[in-house]
């Protein structure tokens, strides 16, 4: 008995109609499940890009923003100052800066001719009166070619030239730390408007 194989010949002879066509509907339905998605996909971005951008959240206030400071005047007494001093002194304020660092100028309830304030809680200025008096073992400070001395109060530093014809005093209340860097900008009014004293602390910058 002949053995029967198949061949290409005999495949020819079957009706390839039906199989085909379940080829063409699996083909068009795997195309269909990936085209939904993509579609989905596209117009789900065109969408986004097209509506319209949420506004931006306002700004909040900066926490670094500078405080309001107090226009009032600020009091201070005015002694009467020799002829001397008191042209000195009036050279001095003429020279002395609007502001100091961040703080602004404010008038002074007497002596604007001898005396000077800057922001709130106020740091003071006072040219003449008596010079200070320094320990010998107290130490001195050059600022700008200025020589401080320091005394401590309760709520404040008190700043007095030490090398200058005519003394001047600057007040720096707690609030403010380093007082001596508060000093600097009223150091080059002073090198300015304030002639050298003859004599001067040994620690003194020359």
């Amino acid at each position: 008995m002949d053995e029967i194989t198949s061949s290409p010949a005999s495949d020819e002879t079957r009706p390839a109609g039906p199989r085909r066509d379940r080829s063409t509907r699996g083909a068009a339905l795997w195309a269909t499940l990936i085209a939904v998605p993509v579609t989905v996909a596209v117009a789900g971005f065109t969408f986004a890009k097209l509506s319209p951008e949420q506004p931006a959240a306002a700004p909040s206030a900066s926490a670094s923003a500078a405080r309001p400071q107090s226009t009032t005047p600020v009091e201070m007494p005015a002694p009467t100052l020799a002829e001397r001093p008191a042209v000195v002194c009036r050279a001095l304020v003429s020279q002395l800066p609007e502001s100091v660092r961040d703080l602004k100028q404010r008038p002074v309830t007497a002596g604007a001719e001898q005396n000077a304030a800057y922001g709130d809680p106020a740091i003071t200025v006072a040219c003449g009166g008596t010079p200070p008096v320094v320990p010998p073992t107290d130490e001195v400070w050059s600022v700008n070619k200025v020589c401080w001395h320091a005394v401590e109060e309760a709520d404040a530093t008190v700043l007095a030239t030490v090398d200058r014809e005519t003394p001047v005093r600057v007040r720096v209340p707690k609030a403010y730390a380093q007082p001596l860097q508060w000093v600097s900008p009223i150091s080059d009014a002073i090198v300015s408007a304030v002639p050298s004293a003859k004599t001067a602390p040994s620690g003194c910058a020359a």
